[in-house]
């Protein structure tokens, strides 16, 4: 049979349970925008976050990465103006424990990068998924984006990478 659980155990875990499914239930809300579509956020197997609004993405590394990588010391910034390809490195994050390729979820042109970060790299542990954000780009091709992982399927990949270590 199943074990026996204390009552704040049973509570502790239906709490969280509800916060889960009000979370996924919120992640699958479609965005949009005037004009022209916006995506809810989406995930790269190599850790990356991507939020698009009116043909313009807004990049950075997710809450995970930032944890497995520790106090962040320096990130690598390209220059506004470069075009990227889907998949290729745009720049580097590197913390007190390691250094790491930062990757292009789709390809584009960056339009603006995050300059805070050169004074106060710390942001991206602070905040690595809002003002820790990395680069914006301009879109290139919206397809690109079918092949990206939504919050469901990024959550399946961050427990893979748990179990594994």
């Amino acid at each position: 049979g199943l074990p026996a659980c204390s009552t704040a155990t049973v509570l502790l875990l239906d709490m969280a349970l509800r916060v889960l499914f009000a979370t996924a239930v919120r992640s699958r809300t479609a965005v949009y925008a005037v004009g022209q579509r916006s995506y809810a956020k989406l995930y790269t197997p190599s850790h990356e976050w991507i939020e698009v609004k009116s043909g313009v993405a807004t990049v950075g590394i997710t809450n995970y990465a930032q944890e497995a990588l520790g106090d962040v010391v320096f990130v690598d910034l390209p220059d506004v103006g470069r075009s990227v390809a889907q998949k290729e490195s745009f720049g580097a994050i590197e913390s007190v424990k390691a250094a790491s390729d930062l990757y292009a979820p789709v390809s584009g042109d960056v339009v603006e990068v995050n300059t805070k970060l050169a004074d106060e790299p710390g942001t991206v542990n602070k905040s690595a998924e809002g003002d820790g954000w990395i680069i914006k780009l301009k879109v290139k091709n919206e397809g690109e984006l079918k092949g990206l992982l939504n919050a469901d399927a990024y959550k399946k990949v961050v427990a893979a990478a748990a179990a594994d270590h």
